[in-house]
C-alpha cells in the first residue's frame, strides 16, 4: 500500500488487501488443515507448542498421528453438523492428547480442506452458554426504549468479555460509522457520537463480517504463526475467511494501535441480510476470552441482531400506520373538495403529520400554490421543469438539492431537502416537500479527509494518526427522509393519482359540463381500446389453424374482433346507462362461432341491467361461453339454452343449459374463471349463483336483484335475430360506384378499399390529407365518401363541407366511434367506429337510406 511520491494515492487501495489470505493465525492456537482422506496438508508452525508434534512432521500424515483416536472420533462426528464454507462449529473442553490439557476446537470448510483449530481451554464457568445467553436476552426484552436496548447490550457484552470498552457502532447508507451505545470503563474517554468514514472499514471487511460474524485479536504485538506450506500444489494461498484465529492485517494493526487499543473483539449486527453495524471491544493490555464465552457472546450477537431488526420493524410499521391514517383521511377530504388540492397550506399542515416537512409547492395543471420555507415561483417553476425530465411517476428523494439541482443552492437555507410526488404523468403535476437546511456539527475521529502521510518512502496510505474529535460544519443539506418516510409518500402519491384521475377538478359546474367531461371521458377510453383492437387483429393467430383459405381466416378472424369491439360498445353507447343483456350475449358468441351462433338459443322478456350489473354479467357470460366453447357444448355440435325471467320481486333470474356436447365433470381445481362464474354476482351485486357439473352438460342459475334491472318491451326469440348482410345489400348494382376513402393510415385504407370493392364500389380513390382529398372532388365522377375524422394534426371537417355543397353523400369514420367530437353542424351525420369492414359500411349505408339521406348515387 505505497505510492511513488508522484503518484496519486489510492483512496481504494485498503478495499483490495487481500485480509482473508494473510497465511497466518495468530500463535494462542494452532491450525491444522486436513484432506478429504483426513491427511494433514497444512500446518501452523507452532503446532509444537501447543500438541507436541512440528509441523514438517506432521504433513502428510493421517490426523490421528498428531491427535488422539478420541479427539478424532470427536472431530469427525462435529463435521456432520456444518451447513458449508460459512459455517462454523465448536468443540469445548476435549483432549487433543492424553497427556494435553483441554482445549477448545474450531473447525469449517475451505476450497476442499477441513479446517481445525484449536486453542487452550480458558477455566471452568459456573453456567452453560444457554442459561448465560437466556439471562442476558431475557434482560433485554425488559428494555422499554430502543436506547436502553442498545446500551443494555453493550454493558451485557462487556460483562461476559471482560474488555475495557465495548461500542455499538451503526453504519449509515453512505458506510460511514457512528457509536450508537457505549460501555467503556470509568478512566477510559468516551466515543460515544463520534463518527468514522466509509474508509476506516474497507469493502472486503465488511464482506467478511458478514460471512464470519466474530472476529478476535488477542494481542496485536503478536507475531503471529505462518501456515505451512504458504501455497499448494495448485499455488494457491490458504483461504482463512472463516478462519477463528486469523492473523492481523499490518494497516489494521496500526490503526488499533493508534486508538491505544492492544486487544478487541468484534460481533457483526446482521439486520434483513445487510450489515448494519458493529459491536466493537477495545482493550488497553492483551486479553483473550475463551471460545466458550465468544460463542457466548456469538450467539448473543445473532439474537440482537433478530431482536433489533424486530424492534425496527415495529418502529417502521407502527409510524407507517400513523402516517398512512393520516394519508387516508387527506384523500378522503379531498375526494370531496377537490378544490382543496390547490391550497399548499392544508397539504402540508395534514402531510405534514405524516413526512415532517418546513414548505411544501404544489404545481397542478400549469398552475402553483406555495407555502412555508420554499422556493418563490420562478425558481420552483425551474425545479419541476428538471424533474419532468425524470422517469414518470417516480417518487423524487433527496437530502441536499443542489447536487441534483445546482440552482437550488440559492435557496438552499429555505429549501435544502427535497421529496417530490408526482401525481400525474403527463403534464407533469407535483406535490413537493421540502426541508430547510440543518447546519450542524459531525464529530468524526480524526479528520477524515487526512487518511495519507508522507515517510522516505513517498506518499502513502495510512490509518489516521489522531483520534481525537475533528468537527465539520455541514452546509447545504437538510434532515434525511428515511425509507419508511418514502414508503409513506408512496402511499400518498397513489391516492392523490386517484384522485386527480378520477375526480372533476370543480364540483360545483353544471350539470351539462359534466357530462361534456364524462363524453370525453369515456370517447377517450373507447379510442385506446379500439386502436388496442386494431393491434390485436393483427396479432391474433389463432384462427389460422382451423382456415381453408387466406379469405377465410381474413374474414372469420375480423369477425371475431369486430364482435369483441361491439360487446365494448354497448355500455359506451349508452352513456353509461341501462343496456340490453341480448346484444351482449349475441358479441359474445360470435367471437366464438362466426355465423353459428343461433347454437345458443335466447328466450326471455326484453330487460336492461345498469352498468354495474351490466359489467359483472359480462364477465360470467364470457367466463361461460368461453369455457363452453373449449369444453363444452359449443366445442362440439350441442346447443345452449340461456334463458331469462322476472320474478316476483323484480329480481332478474338467469337459466344456462348445455345439452348435445361431450359429457361434463367439475373440474378438479377452481380457476379465476370458475371463480369469476360462482362468485361475482353474489359477491358485487348481492345476488345469487348456482353451478351444477351434469354429464349432459354445465347448468348454472343466477338471480340478480332487481335495483338493478329495467324491463323493456317485447320479447327476445330464437326468430328476434339481427338482419344480415345480405338484407342490408340486396345488390352489388346498388352500391355507389365512385368512392372517396379520407384516411391517413396506409393499412387501414388497404382494408377498406378491398371491402369497398367488395361490396360493389368499382373504384375507391383514397385520399390521406385535405389537400389530397380536395384534388380528388375537383376531379369530379365522386359518388360516395367515407371519411376519417381524425388526420393526424388535421380534420377532414372541411372536406365534408365540400362535399355536402356538391351533394354528395358521406358518412365519417374515427377511432372515437359514437362519442366522436362532431360540430353541431355535422352532429346528425353517420359515424362508423373502427376497427370497421364490409359489415359496418354496408349497415352504415342502409342506415342513411333508411333517413333517406343519401347513398343512392
Amino acid at each position: 500500500m505505497t505510492a511513488t511520491p508522484t503518484d496519486q494515492p489510492d483512496l481504494t487501495a485498503c478495499d483490495r488487501e487481500p485480509i482473508h489470505l494473510l497465511g497466518a493465525v495468530q500463535s494462542f492456537g494452532f491450525l491444522l488443515a486436513v484432506s478429504s482422506d483426513w491427511l494433514v496438508s497444512r500446518a501452523s508452525e507452532n503446532l509444537a507448542d501447543h500438541v507436541g508434534t512440528a509441523w514438517d512432521i506432521a504433513l502428510g500424515q493421517p490426523l490421528h498421528a498428531v491427535l488422539s483416536q478420541d479427539a478424532v472420533h470427536d472431530i469427525r462426528n462435529r463435521i456432520a453438523y456444518l451447513q458449508g464454507e460459512d459455517s462454523v462449529e465448536r468443540l469445548l473442553r476435549i483432549r487433543l492428547k492424553p497427556d494435553l490439557p483441554e482445549y477448545d476446537v474450531a473447525i469449517h470448510f475451505s476450497r476442499g480442506s477441513i479446517i481445525i483449530e484449536g486453542e487452550p481451554s480458558g477455566p471452568a464457568g459456573h453456567e452453560d452458554i444457554g442459561i448465560t445467553v437466556r439471562s442476558m436476552l431475557m434482560r433485554q426484552s425488559q428494555s422499554s426504549s430502543m436506547q436502553n436496548f442498545q446500551l443494555n447490550a453493550v454493558r451485557q457484552i462487556r460483562a461476559i468479555t471482560g474488555f475495557d470498552r465495548v461500542m455499538l457502532y451503526r453504519f449509515d447508507q453512505d458506510g460511514a460509522g457512528e457509536v450508537v451505545a457505549e460501555s467503556v470503563a470509568s478512566k477510559r474517554e468516551s466515543f460515544l457520537g463520534l463518527r468514522y468514514p466509509a474508509t476506516d472499514i474497507p469493502r472486503q471487511a465488511r464482506a467478511l463480517y458478514l460471512r464470519n460474524v466474530l472476529r478476535v485479536i488477542a494481542d496485536l504485538q503478536d507475531p503471529g504463526a505462518r501456515v505451512l506450506p504458504e501455497r499448494d500444489l495448485h499455488g494457491h494461498p490458504i483461504d482463512l475467511s472463516m478462519s477463528v484465529l486469523r492473523s492481523v492485517s499490518p494497516v489494521h494493526i496500526e490503526y488499533l494501535t493508534n486508538m491505544g487499543v492492544r486487544a478487541s473483539l468484534s460481533i457483526s449486527v446482521v439486520c434483513e441480510g445487510r450489515l448494519w453495524g458493529l459491536i466493537a471491544c477495545h482493550h488497553h493490555a492483551p486479553l483473550r476470552p475463551s471460545l466458550e464465552q465468544r460463542t457466548a457472546a456469538e450467539l448473543f450477537g445473532r439474537m440482537f441482531s433478530m431482536m433489533l431488526e424486530s424492534r425496527e420493524r415495529e418502529e417502521t410499521a407502527g409510524y407507517e400506520q400513523r402516517s398512512r391514517a393520516i394519508a387516508d383521511r387527506l384523500m378522503a377530504v379531498v375526494a370531496q373538495d377537490a378544490k382543496l388540492l390547490h391550497d399548499p397550506e392544508w397539504i402540508g399542515e395534514t402531510i405534514g403529520a405524516a413526512i415532517p416537512n418546513d414548505g411544501i409547492g404544489v404545481y397542478l395543471d400549469g398552475r402553483i400554490a406555495l407555502s412555508g420555507m420554499a422556493p418563490d415561483e420562478g425558481q420552483f417553476r425551474a425545479l419541476i421543469r428538471d424533474l419532468s425530465t425524470g422517469a414518470a411517476s417516480q417518487i423524487v428523494i433527496t437530502d441536499h438539492l443542489s447536487q441534483l439541482h445546482p440552482p437550488a443552492a440559492a435557496y438552499a437555507e429555505r429549501a435544502a431537502g427535497m421529496l417530490a410526488i408526482p401525481i400525474s404523468r403527463s403534464p407533469r403535476d407535483y406535490v413537493v416537500l421540502f426541508r430547510a437546511e440543518k447546519v450542524r456539527s459531525v464529530r468524526w475521529a480524526g479528520d477524515p479527509q487526512k487518511a495519507m502521510e508522507e515517510d522516505a518512502h513517498g506518499v502513502r496510505l495510512s490509518p489516521r494518526k489522531s483520534f481525537e474529535a475533528w468537527r465539520q460544519l455541514v452546509q447545504g443539506v437538510s434532515e434525511p427522509f428515511a425509507a419508511a418516510e418514502r414508503r409513506v409518500a408512496e402511499a400518498v402519491r397513489t391516492s392523490l393519482l386517484e384522485v386527480v384521475l378520477l375526480l372533476s377538478e370543480e364540483r360545483e359546474s353544471d350539470q351539462a359540463k359534466a357530462h361534456e367531461r364524462q363524453d370525453l371521458l369515456i370517447a377517450e377510453l373507447n379510442h385506446r381500446v379500439r386502436n388496442v383492437l386494431s393491434l390485436v387483429r393483427s396479432l391474433i393467430s389463432r384462427t389460422r389453424g382451423s382456415a381453408q383459405s387466406y379469405q377465410d381466416f381474413a374474414e372469420t378472424l375480423e369477425g371475431r374482433v369486430q364482435s369483441l369491439a361491439r360487446a365494448h360498445d354497448q355500455l359506451t353507447m349508452k352513456r353509461w346507462g341501462p343496456a340490453e343483456i341480448e346484444p351482449l350475449v349475441r358479441a359474445e358468441a360470435s367471437a366464438y362461432l362466426a355465423d353459428n351462433g343461433d347454437r345458443i338459443r335466447l328466450s326471455g322478456p326484453r330487460v336492461l341491467l345498469d352498468p354495474a350489473a351490466f359489467n359483472t354479467l359480462s364477465l360470467v357470460l364470457h367466463e361461460l361461453i368461453t369455457n363452453c366453447a373449449k369444453y363444452g357444448a359449443l366445442s362440439d355440435s350441442g346447443h345452449v339454452d340461456l334463458r331469462w325471467s322476472i320474478d316476483g320481486d323484480g329480481a332478474l333470474l338467469i337459466s344456462w343449459r348445455e345439452t348435445g356436447g361431450p359429457p361434463v365433470r367439475a373440474p378438479e381445481r377452481r380457476g379465476f374463471g370458475t371463480t369469476i362464474i360462482e362468485r361475482s354476482i353474489p359477491y358485487d351485486l348481492g345476488g345469487r349463483a348456482r353451478t351444477s357439473f351434469r354429464l349432459s352438460g354445465l347448468e348454472a342459475e343466477f338471480s340478480i336483484p332487481g335495483r338493478f334491472v329495467t324491463i323493456g318491451s317485447g320479447v327476445v326469440g330464437d326468430a328476434d335475430t339481427a338482419r344480415s348482410e345480405p338484407d342490408l345489400m340486396t345488390a352489388a348494382e346498388d352500391f355507389p360506384r365512385t368512392v372517396l376513402l379520407v384516411e391517413d393510415s396506409m393499412l387501414i385504407a388497404l382494408d377498406v378499399e378491398d371491402a369497398l370493392k367488395s361490396l360493389g364500389a368499382r373504384r375507391v380513390v383514397t385520399a390521406s390529407s385535405v389537400r389530397q382529398a380536395r384534388d380528388a372532388i375537383a376531379d369530379g365522377a365522386i359518388d360516395f365518401a367515407i371519411l376519417d375524422i381524425n388526420l393526424g394534426t388535421d380534420s377532414s371537417l372541411s372536406v365534408a363541407e365540400e362535399l355536402r355543397a356538391a351533394g354528395i353523400p358521406f358518412l365519417f369514420a374515427s377511432g372515437y366511434g359514437e362519442q366522436a367530437q362532431l360540430s353541431t353542424e355535422f352532429a346528425h351525420e353517420e359515424v362508423i367506429s373502427k376497427p370497421y369492414g364490409r359489415t359496418e359500411i354496408a349497415e352504415a349505408v342502409h342506415r342513411m337510406r333508411v333517413k333517406g339521406g343519401a347513398g343512392t348515387a
